[in-house]
């Protein structure tokens, strides 16, 4: 389908648009928490090592929220109407993590990840056959988050002080924010 395309809306329009949503909305708080996680690490010395993994899976999720762009235009989706909270608080959940450290920064990636690679496969499933280009590209957008998670692992996020109650928080969060932006 070229970019100046426009899908038609078929029996699951309404299930397709709240995905499309909650995927963009997702994705745009991702590219805000990096950037408040950058906003803190980077020019100092360091941290150099931290800010360009950052940088790195930023640069991932900026190319996911513009395939959502798209999408969201091709689909005649509306995006969320919360994405100037989103902007604030993911920016704010990014800065707060990195300023209590680079492990408890990556315990915010590897959490919101895992709520992220969940959701994705459950999407993939519900999908089942009746998207194959979309459920391609939910797929490949899940690996890539599968790979930040592990990433962050192995940068210590389980090390993080009070990481059982940090993480758990976060998933919370990122869960309720995945069913506000079903709807708002």
């Amino acid at each position: 389908m070229t970019s100046a395309a426009v899908k038609k809306p078929g029996p699951n329009a309404h299930r397709l648009a709240q995905m499309l949503r909650v995927d963009h909305a997702g994705e745009y708080g991702a590219v805000a928490i990096y950037r408040g996680q950058h906003a803190v690490f980077s020019g100092l010395a360091d941290k150099a090592k931290t800010a360009a993994m950052i940088a790195e899976m930023e640069a991932g999720e900026q190319e996911h929220l513009k395939t959502f762009n798209r999408l969201l235009a091709e689909r005649r989706v509306r995006p969320t109407l919360l994405a100037p909270f989103w902007n604030v608080a993911g920016f704010g959940l990014g800065a707060a993590t990195a300023l209590m450290g680079e492990k408890a920064a990556m315990a915010c990636t590897a959490a919101v990840e895992e709520v992220i690679e969940k959701h994705y496969g459950d999407q993939i499933e519900a999908l089942g056959d009746d998207e194959p280009e979309l459920s391609a590209t939910i797929a490949k957008f899940r690996a890539d988050e599968l790979e930040h998670k592990a990433a962050a692992e192995a940068a210590g996020a389980e090390e993080a002080p009070g990481y059982p109650l940090l993480a758990g928080i976060i998933r919370a969060g990122c869960r309720a924010a995945i069913k506000l932006a079903e709807k708002v």
